[in-house]
């Protein structure tokens, strides 16, 4: 079989569906024994007496946390799945928990956009 470069394989998972893509990175987690998942970073608990500092640094992590679901669940299960790595049932547990965090320890940028993709859906939606 021929060696595929980067761009042939970016290629190859353009023409795929978001479910069939999804069956790939299982498949992929199980057969090489990773995860595709994010890692979470863990804060750790500033020193007595520093922190003043660490509350004067803009903050560069940020929890979505999904407060209410609204009259659209469906809408947000699916926004949920396309966010993260979860399948239906693990989608509708985390919804059906609001307020449950979605995703954690994100950039800016990514917490903004997450954000803005569940409110569209008729979510309320927390950044902490």
């Amino acid at each position: 079989m021929a060696k595929l470069t980067t761009d042939e394989l970016i290629s190859a998972f353009k023409e795929l569906t978001l479910i069939e893509l999804s069956e790939f990175v299982k498949a992929f987690e199980e057969t090489f024994e990773v995860t595709a998942a994010a890692p979470v970073a863990v804060a750790a608990a500033p020193a007595a007496g520093g922190g003043d500092a660490a509350a004067e640094e803009e903050k560069d992590e940020f929890d979505v946390v999904l407060e209410g679901v609204g009259e659209k669940k469906i809408q947000v299960i699916k926004e949920v799945r396309a966010l993260t790595s979860l399948g239906l049932k693990e989608a509708k547990d985390l919804v059906d928990a609001a307020p449950k965090a979605v995703l954690e320890g994100v950039n800016k940028e990514a917490a903004e956009k997450a954000k803005a993709a569940l409110e569209g859906a008729g979510a309320t939606v927390v950044l902490k």
